[in-house]
């Protein structure tokens, strides 16, 4: 986090400018039109839903109601992309703490041609054809329209301090010539055929199936099936500032006590370890950064690191080494041999990285026009992505997908609720 001191003119006090983006809620449109706290979705194309199986609530099997949708776009990161975020929730009481009552979702269209593949190099005799230009990276990240995102607004949430794909490599002259998909087709037929048919069939016997399993496909419900949306609010977006640390300070006429001292008139080492064992550093940090931008509703850095609520949990003790709080520089937090970090991608088995992460004061908005002391009880709801931005097999290239995420809920001490 690089470090920024304000002019002298001002208020003469140093604060830290960081890598996370924070969004705040609005009931004036702000400059994105599509991310937005609470209400009802919006999908890619404007028509096409996710299976209605994404709705549901793995619990009770009711039907969820929109916490955040965000505009997920990253097209440093993933050119020729178009991104959606969703997270939901069950609002059930009988239903809380309970793993698969907050879920969620990324949407994605692939323009067609946006992967990267190699190109089979012409044959001397063929003609080149002219090469159509293609949108400039840079282009999109100044509000140009490219193909794949025509009409969509730029992402806010973009992080412009994350580091770009690295470029393509140079032509080797020592690989292979590159052929096309009907001649590889061709020799692999020629190949099944010169071999024993018993041979061949084991071949295709013992070939791997396909890596992602088949998704459940069901009507997206009516929307007056649902229960009642909480109220919709616009996302502002500003980087995250952070007060400088201040050195406190002694009074001249002030005696520090040394731990020697203090044992000998009965405290000390013990009631020391008294205070700390009940001191939840974790939850004091999460505090105090959070309270530096009280308002903030939402923290968001793709492939970055996540803010803890606690790391007495299941979700704390396997995130606290790639956490804020931890000493990990490992953006990619999936699930190693020892059980630590986020379930891998159950689409295409990648990695997956933190994105986003919803705060408390999210609860006070989304509740802010209901009188019952008896809401939400999480702590920060936390949402871990494909580190590929994978689309599901079936769905070909150009069209919209909806895969579903990693949503992890650290929940609130039942303590504090007393």
């Amino acid at each position: 986090m690089p470090p920024y001191e304000s002019d002298s003119s001002d208020e003469g006090e140093d604060y830290t400018e960081t890598n996370v983006l924070l969004g705040y809620a609005s009931e004036k449109p702000s400059g994105d039109t599509v991310s937005h706290l609470g209400g009802h979705p919006t999908w890619l194309d404007g028509k096409t839903a996710p299976s209605g199986a994404l709705a549901k609530c793995k619990v009770c099997n009711g039907l969820l109601t929109l916490l955040l949708e965000l505009n997920g776009d990253l097209p440093e990161h993933f050119p020729g992309h178009e991104r959606r975020l969703y997270i939901w929730s069950c609002r059930k009481k009988t239903c809380r703490r309970k793993e698969g009552s907050v879920r969620g979702i990324r949407g994605v269209r692939v323009a067609k041609g946006a992967a990267s593949k190699p190109k089979a190099t012409p044959k001397p005799e063929e003609p080149r054809q002219e090469e159509k230009p293609q949108p400039q990276l840079g282009a999109s990240l100044f509000g140009v329209k490219n193909g794949a995102s025509s009409g969509a607004p730029a992402n806010p949430f973009a992080n412009p301090f994350s580091s770009n794909p690295p470029s393509a490599n140079p032509a080797n002259p020592f690989a292979k010539p590159l052929l096309s998909a009907e001649t590889q087709e061709e020799n692999k037929e020629e190949a099944s055929a010169a071999l024993p048919q018993t041979f061949a069939e084991k071949v295709r016997l013992s070939s791997p199936p396909p890596t992602q399993p088949a998704r459940p496909h069901e009507p997206w419900p009516a929307e007056s099936a649902f229960p009642p949306a909480f109220p919709c609010y616009f996302l502002d977006a500003e980087y995250e500032t952070l007060d400088a640390p201040s050195t406190p300070q002694i009074p001249s006429n002030v005696r520090i006590e040394t731990e020697a001292e203090s044992s000998e008139k009965g405290g000390g080492k013990e009631d020391k370890d008294v205070f700390e064992s009940s001191l939840d550093k974790t939850f004091q940090k999460f505090a105090d950064r959070v309270g530096q931008n009280a308002e903030q509703i939402l923290r968001y850095e793709f492939k970055g690191k996540p803010l803890l609520y606690s790391d007495s949990d299941t979700i704390g003790k396997a995130l606290a080494s790639h956490s804020e709080n931890g000493t990990s520089s490992n953006a990619k937090v999936s699930v190693s041999k020892g059980g630590k970090g986020i379930p891998r991608c159950q689409s295409c088995g990648a990695d997956r990285v933190f994105e986003a992460q919803l705060t408390t004061h999210a609860i006070t908005e989304l509740e802010a026009d209901e009188m019952s002391i008896d809401g939400m009880e999480w702590g920060t709801i936390l949402l871990g992505v494909c580190s590929r931005d994978c689309k599901p097999n079936d769905v070909p290239e150009g069209e919209v997908g909806y895969v579903e995420e990693w949503a992890g809920v650290q929940w609130e001490e039942l303590a504090s609720r007393k």
